[in-house]
């Protein structure tokens, strides 16, 4: 194998490690805004390294600048959709009592 080939097996089991790690968060963690940073950091982080060790593999295919493009993709709706699940989940209040220190939406909501 080329040292190319173990980068890039590398990074793919790296990434396939923390999109499990997510994978057992989102099932382990008790309410919505703890599963949240579950779906979102580490299986993003996940991906993205999945992405490149991919792209590494097929740096001289021209459908590698596609999983650029997934990967930028990604990141740009990642934090849009958390931000949307855990504003959604303070409104139903699906979070437990005591978890937020600071409760700046509690006047909007009441």
């Amino acid at each position: 194998m080329t040292p190319w080939q173990w980068l890039s097996a590398f990074l793919i089991v790296t990434g396939a490690f923390l999109a499990f790690t997510a994978a057992l968060g989102i099932l382990r963690f008790p309410d919505t805004l703890t599963r949240m940073h579950a779906a979102t950091k580490p299986q993003v982080v996940g991906l993205i390294l999945i992405l490149m060790g991919t792209a590494i593999d097929l740096r001289r295919d021209a459908n590698a600048w596609m999983l650029v493009l997934v990967g930028l993709f990604t990141l740009l709706t990642a934090p849009v959709i958390a931000h949307l699940i855990g504003r959604t989940a303070y409104r139903e209040q699906r979070h437990r009592d005591g978890l937020l220190r600071v409760n700046e939406l509690g006047d909007e909501i009441d």
